[in-house]
């Protein structure tokens, strides 16, 4: 490895050793007691801990996890869409991005403070949590954990630029890493002790191969549009027959939808919860309903998960702009008209290109409930904890190639 590729992983590493010491370093007013509890138990559900950011589980000051800040940069992108003068911003360039740098930390504030104050009224209603209840716990826990956020922000940020790979999707995996074979390990002990088959136990182990292997191709498989260039004259030389090609990825939105979707139910349930505990009977059939594995809650996640990745693909890639972009120079798509012939067949193409993606995605996020209802045991593999993997060693490899042929190229 080069001396720059060095620098980079070695910045990536401590970054992601300083988000797993925050991760470890409990929050000021928690018994001695109950900390040894939490820290001695896993969690069963590891989506449903990333879903979470980590307050259900262990109380610690990067608790909240990067989720409100996930939450709002897809608030602003989506924002982008309908509001013409962030759209301006926008395309500003840096003074654009800077902008809109500071708007999205700004709502990450007010996001992880209100969520926050949220988890830390939960923990105060807690009988033994607690040492000394009262306005300062609470006030101190809601700073705490919005300052975690913030500095998980940051850190994300951090590794983009000056590490490797993306920072976000770095700073999740460090969150589901450790479950990402818990399940595996599960039945393997239980197939040792004779509560699961042999044959069951082979079964699921194939599933896991296939599931990978799935998640791999259909990260790399892409569409890709032909497009030609017009003759080119650069003083007495000529450049004939340019060709290129426009890539579509399958799943271009990545695990934004799924993010997107989770949060959109957690909205439900709290809702729900809240005029539940108003007297109201029908949001507490409703809430019911939504429990993770329930008929409805699959159908809205399903649901969430596909029309996310609609609108977020449509933020990406805009067949108006991108067909201004080939007019612009000079490349023209074959057997397709320049203009407004282009920006429909572009289109046309993204959506079926789209459609393939967001029927995966979904696929995959109900996978662990349909390999739990087939198998008839607890085997939650899949879902957003695989995808995190897989995306994030997509990437960094590809990260990794491209720094070595850069450092080939000097």
């Amino acid at each position: 490895m080069t001396s720059e590729l060095i620098r980079r992983v070695a910045f990536t590493i401590g970054a992601l050793l300083i988000c797993r010491l925050g991760a470890t370093i409990p929050l000021p007013g928690i018994r001695a007691e109950a900390l040894q509890q939490l820290f001695r138990a896993e969690p069963s559900n590891w989506s449903l801990l990333l879903v979470t950011g980590g307050s259900l589980h262990r109380l610690a000051i990067f608790a909240l996890n990067i989720t409100p800040y996930i939450t709002a940069a897809i608030t602003v992108q989506l924002a982008t869409i309908v509001w013409g003068r962030l759209r301006a911003l926008q395309k500003q360039g840096e003074r654009g991005r800077q902008a809109i740098r500071k708007i999205t930390f700004c709502l990450t504030t007010l996001l992880a403070a209100f969520q926050a104050y949220g988890v830390a009224l939960g923990i105060e209603g807690v009988r033994g949590l607690v040492a000394n209840t009262g306005g300062l716990f609470v006030f101190s826990t809601t700073v705490t954990l919005t300052g975690g956020t913030l500095v998980l922000a940051w850190l994300s940020e951090q590794i983009t630029i000056c590490g490797i790979g993306n920072g976000i999707a770095l700073i999740l995996l460090t969150t589901v890493a450790p479950g990402f074979l818990a399940p595996i390990v599960k039945v393997l002990a239980a197939s040792r002790s004779g509560i699961v088959s042999s044959n069951l136990a082979f079964g699921l182990a194939a599933a896991v191969v296939v599931a990978t292997v799935l998640v791999v191709l259909m990260e790399r498989a892409q569409r890709r549009i032909p497009i030609i260039y017009a003759d080119r004259q650069f003083g007495e030389s000529k450049l004939e027959n340019l060709s290129s090609h426009l890539s579509v990825k399958i799943n271009s939105a990545g695990i934004i939808p799924i993010i997107l979707a989770s949060w959109l139910l957690s909205v439900i349930l709290a809702a729900a919860g809240f005029l539940a505990a108003q007297g109201t009977q029908w949001p507490a059939e409703l809430a019911d309903q939504l429990a993770i594995g329930k008929p409805l809650h699959l159908t809205l996640y399903a649901t969430f998960v596909i029309g996310g990745t609609f609108v977020y693909t449509a933020c990406l890639l805009d067949p108006e702009e991108i067909s201004e972009r080939l007019t612009q120079y000079g490349g023209t798509i074959p057997s397709v008209e320049p203009g407004e012939a282009t920006a429909n067949y572009v289109d046309a193409v993204v959506s079926r290109t789209t459609l393939i993606g967001a029927a995966y995605l979904a696929l995959i996020c109900l996978l662990p409930y349909l390999l739990t209802l087939l198998a008839g045991v607890e085997f939650y593999f899949g879902g957003i904890v695989l995808l995190i993997a897989v995306c994030t060693a997509v990437d960094l490899d590809a990260q990794v190639r491209r720094q070595l042929a850069l450092s080939r190229e000097n």
